[in-house]
């Protein structure tokens, strides 16, 4: 049943699909065994349409985009091309870290569709876990390897310019998403937008303060020019804690329909980013039976341990491939070890600034932007909730417009209490 025309998918259509589909019905059962497929859709997300399949023999995830953003309605149109930029960074994501990333088994552009791996319970969603108060002790382990293996290997320290162009290139046609970014995270927070929404009357005065702040609104610029100018490596642009399905040992990086080449402190910062806002929302999740005191030493100590383990395996990665083809540092100029140790110094001091002002720009637009996190959305109580919201924002704005005075991710832990004592 495929066909060279779009058309949205419904559960008998998609049976027919499937069927007609070797691809996606070998991993469900026998053809003849294919009429009475279990469908459930369960695409909670802003964009798109998410089912999944099961059959006699396995079970499979089908993700079609919409030519509008899901969550506003038709009034906001939105490229269903997107689908073709997910599915190729979830085959290069894949082919660089194959155990963090659910493998692809089907993609039709014409479609607009992906058919992919159902991450099995019990896999959640990340956030999920994090309002529940649940640890996940090999996240930081899992996350900084993605992190450090994606960034690195796409990147001039590994590829050559020319080989690094070509990529670039495949990727620059994702250019509504891009600006879907650069707009809702570093434009309409700063200014008054009909998309904008707080909680109200609450955070009135905040969301009117991040607007009157000449030196947060200076910050910002810089990080969306790096944002829209550095082709740094292959971003997956969305790497959040949405993003991130889990279990207690396993880790899946899913939704990269937002990548393409930037600035490699976009996807550290946020995932730190929403690491720091679940932080803030635990007062809003702690009861009687659990003051939530010990969990929130563990998210700090994940975040520490994220940026930590990333610096370790990314300068590994370099050591280990320093006279490779990258063009960047070339062996016949950066030929002695001190020369390489400060030219690492600077790369990742660099990028930890980057890294924490793109994270603190995340928070802010869940705060006072369009899309808002569960995190603090779940909490009932409103005033409890903006209590909770507007000391993630002060952080945020402290963090975007001081990033360069921390020099270790230590140091950011303690303002972080400081501010929360």
């Amino acid at each position: 049943m495929s066909s060279d025309e779009f058309r949205p998918l419904n559960e008998s259509s998609l049976v027919e699909y499937i069927k007609a589909t070797p691809a996606l019905s070998s991993k469900l059962g026998d053809v003849s065994q294919l009429d009475n497929l279990q469908i459930k859709e369960v695409g909670d997300g802003n964009l798109n349409f998410v089912f999944i399949v099961t059959g006699p023999s396995g079970s499979v995830v089908i993700k079609q985009a919409l030519p509008y953003i899901r969550c506003i309605g038709e009034s906001w149109p939105m490229t269903k091309e997107r689908a073709y930029f997910e599915a190729t960074a979830l085959k290069e994501e894949a082919r660089l870290c194959p155990d963090h990333v659910p493998e692809v088994y089907h993609f039709d552009r014409s479609m607009c569709l992906i058919g992919m791996r159902y991450l099995e319970p019990p896999h959640i969603i990340l956030r999920k876990g994090l309002i529940a108060g649940i640890e996940y002790p090999l996240l930081a382990e899992h996350v900084s390897e993605h992190l450090a293996r994606t960034l690195f290997f796409t990147s001039l320290l590994y590829l050559t310019t020319t080989q690094h162009k070509r990529a670039v290139a495949q990727f620059c046609g994702n250019v509504e998403l891009c600006r879907l970014t650069e707009q809702v995270v570093f434009s309409d927070p700063y200014k008054v937008s009909e998309y904008n929404r707080w909680t109200s009357p609450y955070l009135d005065k905040d969301a009117e303060a991040v607007r009157k702040d000449n030196i947060l609104k200076l910050e910002v610029a810089q990080l969306k020019s790096t944002f829209c100018e550095r082709a740094q490596a292959l971003i997956h642009g969305d790497y959040h804690t949405g993003s991130v399905m889990v279990t207690q040992d396993s880790t899946q990086l899913i939704d990269p329909e937002f990548a393409f080449y930037g600035p490699m402190g976009f996807d550290v910062g946020a995932f730190l980013g929403n690491l720091f806002l679940a932080y803030f929302s635990q007062e809003g999740h702690a009861d009687h039976e659990n003051d939530r005191k010990t969990y929130k030493k563990w998210i700090l100590q994940t975040v520490a341990e994220t940026w930590n383990l990333f610096h370790k395996k990314f300068t590994a990665l370099w050591d280990e491939h320093k006279d490779g083809p990258g063009e960047v540092y070339l062996p016949a100029i950066y030929s002695t070890p001190e020369l390489q140790q400060l030219v690492k110094q600077k790369f990742m001091n660099d990028l930890f600034h980057d890294t924490l002002g793109f994270g603190a720009a995340k928070m802010i637009r869940r705060i006072v932007g369009v899309a808002h996190v569960e995190d603090f959305e779940s909490i009932k109580d409103a005033g409890k909730r903006a209590g909770c919201e507007r000391r993630a924002l002060d952080f945020a704005k402290m963090l975007l417009k001081e990033r360069r005075k921390f020099q270790e991710i230590t140091e950011v832990l303690s303002s972080v209490q400081q501010l929360h004592s």
